[in-house]
């Protein structure tokens, strides 16, 4: 199958909204090539993690990169992108990539990437000598969102290790590559439902559900955010996506909570962190943990209510 990779480069308050685009027109997929995390990356000795063919876009710029199926509707497609990109002040390129080919160059340089205290996320094709206590993640993201290396999956990494163990039922919106349901599971949730609108995330988070062990645990099916999950069940949910689509997702993800429960919200860009804040609290969720990294943020929030066994930290 061939893609048409479309490549936005734009200042980082605008990310989010070239993001909402990709997704809002069939975007088959969106990767965000983040200068400030390339340059920490590097930093901290952890080049490895960086593709060699990657450049640092100029002035702090970020890319973002939407790939679309080269079929009948590309043409629509593309007209709607030019329509809505018009005014803004972004660049934008095209090149056909085929998907053997894609899923090569990831291969070429992700390497196993340690996050948070226990948490090691290793490539299924890559050795790692595992160290007692450590929880390894075996991944083969394919054309789905989600590989552990950018900042705002790494901090739902991190905010899992800390709320999923003890949880009996969390829920994954848009759950890309399946890394955080597949997180959940090894951490200890008993019971995980993932749901993605795009049907290639679905297949690359059952695979990845299976190669990890957690098939039994970790369900997933394409479907829209919460649409199809039941109200009141859930002792955590966790939402790696934008600030817009968790602004408007805050009422059902405060309705799909029991008492207690936890909802971990992150791909929310500085600028827009104070909204979604707002829209969580008028949804009747109360803080409880922030984490920033470089342009990124993500969140916590509690349901009210006597807190419950499955969601007792």
């Amino acid at each position: 199958m061939t893609w048409l990779e479309i490549a936005v480069t734009a200042p980082a308050e605008l990310v989010e909204v070239v993001a909402n685009v990709f997704n809002e027109i069939g975007s088959g997929g969106v990767v965000i090539e983040d200068p400030a995390l390339i340059v920490e990356l590097v930093t901290k000795g952890n080049a490895e993690t960086v593709s060699p063919a990657l450049e640092l876009p100029q002035g702090g710029q970020t890319t973002v990169k939407g790939y679309f199926c080269c079929d009948c509707s590309l043409p629509e497609r593309l007209e709607s992108l030019s329509r809505r990109l018009t005014n803004l002040p972004v660049r934008w390129r095209t090149r056909e990539v085929r998907e053997q080919d894609w899923a090569t160059a990831w291969q070429k340089y992700y390497k196993p990437l340690r996050v948070g205290k226990n948490i090691v996320v290793k490539p299924y094709w890559e050795d790692y000598c595992a160290r007692v206590g450590e929880i390894i993640i075996e991944l083969d993201p394919g054309m789905a969102f989600g590989c552990g290396t950018h900042a705002t999956t790494a901090m739902c990494l991190v905010l899992l290790e800390e709320f999923a163990p003890g949880c009996a039922v969390v829920y994954d919106v848009g759950t890309g590559s399946g890394i955080l349901a597949v997180a959940a599971a090894l951490l200890g949730a008993r019971q995980v439902s993932a749901v993605d609108i795009d049907e290639t995330a679905v297949r690359a988070a059952r695979e990845n559900a299976r190669r990890n062990g957690v098939a039994d645990r970790v369900s997933v099916a394409r479907g829209n955010l919460l649409d199809d999950l039941a109200a009141g069940q859930a002792d955590l949910v966790v939402a790696n996506i934008i600030a817009d689509v968790i602004i408007s997702l805050a009422p059902a993800a405060a309705a799909a909570l029991k008492p207690g429960g936890r909802l971990i919200a992150s791909g929310i860009i500085n600028e827009r962190a104070r909204e979604v804040r707002r829209a969580l609290v008028a949804a009747g969720l109360e803080p409880v943990k922030e984490l920033t990294e470089g342009e990124w943020v993500a969140v916590v929030y509690r349901s009210g209510g006597n807190t419950t066994s499955g969601a007792g930290h």
